[in-house]
């Protein structure tokens, strides 16, 4: 057995969120291809937002900018994972169309 590797390319985009000049918080939106769909998929990834301004829509704007983003660069779907304990972040994205789908499993090294 021979297993190869190839070079894909890849894109990013990172959304900064600012109030009066300063970062409050930010996203990642990684387009990703691969050989069973013409189109990438969208990854959003290390949505944060500051503790002081959670709460407050902000998230929503956010996060809302990133949806809004891979549906205009043609992303047949857009994942996301969150913690497990990160109730009011599920909350957040069920309110914004995103469905339960799966299961992530990590390794950290």
């Amino acid at each position: 057995m021979v297993i190869k590797q190839n070079d894909v390319e890849a894109r990013s985009i990172r959304f900064s969120l600012e109030e009066e000049g300063v970062e409050i918080g930010r996203a990642f939106l990684y387009f990703i291809k691969n050989d069973l769909h013409d189109e990438p998929y969208g990854l959003m990834e290390d949505v944060y937002i500051e503790k002081e301004f959670q709460g407050q829509s902000y998230g929503s704007e956010l996060v809302g900018q990133v949806i809004e983003t891979a549906r205009e660069e043609g992303c047949y779907k857009l994942i996301c994972t969150s913690r497990l304990q990160k109730l009011r972040v599920h909350a957040l994205y069920e309110r914004l169309g995103f469905n339960w789908h799966g299961l992530e499993f990590r390794m950290d090294f």
